[in-house]
């Protein structure tokens, strides 16, 4: 599965990672830990970041 970080995260390489699928998150320094989220989670998350 690929995953996506976000444009604004700059060249650290410190961030949230967002699975493909939008069914888990990781971090970025962590890429072996993901935490399962609900899909409708993410993009409510989302919709809301983006007003």
């Amino acid at each position: 599965m690929e995953w996506r970080k976000s444009s604004r995260s700059g060249s650290t390489g410190e961030c949230v990672e967002l699975r493909q699928d939008l069914a888990a998150v990781r971090d970025s320094k962590r890429p072996s830990v993901a935490l399962p989220v609900p899909r409708i989670a993410v993009r409510e998350l989302i919709t809301r970041l983006s007003r």
